[in-house]
């Protein structure tokens, strides 16, 4: 374990050593596990004065994660931007097409890029691990398009590693739940409106407040699908917690509540489509 540990300890002066080469940067932060390391890594690398992060303000994007990382910038001294990014505002996104990603990455990264474009930064950076690199994300397409540099896939971190790191380093992020944009709880072709992306968000805080912790509600018009870890399928069942959150649900909006048996996770929706689409941008 200790020989594993200096290993980790050593890829992260890489990464340190890889940030100073890019002499400045916007770090795309949304507070999660993966951008919370790289923009402390980018901290410790370049200094306060070199690193600005910019965060998305929009209704995908819990107002809980906003003020997580506006919190963590002030108690570290890092500049932070807030940038607007309304993706229901993209055309075609609210339709949901397989790209819908690409669209939104392309809209949002398109401005980090202006605000160190001002800011008189030199690159643009963000957190996408080599573990990423499994699923369909359409996403990286836009990243790669637009020159945005991915250091953590860059350098091989997988997200054991890095929340390994981070528990090292102190982070609060280390054992914080995996979290993508709310738009990825509907099934391609599903309208996406901000009434059901609101259902969605008030749905999983319900959990989460419930001390569940690995978690989504994937949305199928008025159907609620919660994925869970199965060691907490028993928890949810038990009588008091299954009414309470059948009631809260119905009162969020949810027709009919279920528990899909597989369990949480990352990309369902994509198991629906075919190998010939998931290579389509």
């Amino acid at each position: 374990m200790e020989n594993k540990k200096e290993s980790l300890r050593k890829k992260y002066e890489q990464l340190k050593d890889y940030l100073r080469s890019l002499e400045s940067v916007a770090v795309a932060f949304s507070s999660g596990v993966d951008s919370t390391f790289l923009l402390y890594a980018a901290k410790e690398a370049l200094g306060s004065d070199k690193v600005v992060a910019v965060t998305a303000s929009s209704c995908s994007f819990p107002v809980r994660e906003l003020q997580e990382a506006t919190a963590f910038c002030e108690e570290y001294g890092i500049r932070q931007q807030v940038v607007e990014s309304e993706e229901l505002s993209i055309e075609g996104f609210s339709h949901n097409p397989k790209n819908r990603c690409y669209l939104c990455k392309r809209e949002l990264f398109e401005k980090i890029r202006g605000i160190a474009e001002k800011e008189g930064l030199n690159e643009v950076v963000e957190g996408s691990n080599v573990d990423d690199n499994g699923d369909y994300r359409p996403g990286l397409v836009a990243i790669a398009e637009l020159g945005i540099k991915s250091p953590l896939r860059s350098i091989g971190f997988s997200k054991e590693e890095i929340r390994i790191l981070s528990k090292e380093l102190g982070l609060p992020t280390w054992e914080k739940q995996s979290f993508a944009c709310l738009s990825s709880r509907f099934p391609y072709g599903e309208e996406i409106t901000k009434e059901k992306l609101g259902m969605v968000d008030k749905a999983e805080q319900l959990l989460l407040d419930l001390g569940f912790h690995q978690l989504r509600v994937r949305i199928h018009g008025r159907i609620a699908r919660i994925e869970l870890e199965p060691p907490e399928f028993e928890r949810l069942l038990a009588e008091d917690v299954r009414l309470k959150v059948y009631t809260e649900f119905q009162k969020i909006g949810f027709s009919y509540v279920t528990l899909d048996l597989r369990g949480y996770r990352t990309g369902s929706m994509n198991e629906t489509l075919s190998a010939e689409e998931k290579n389509r941008k």
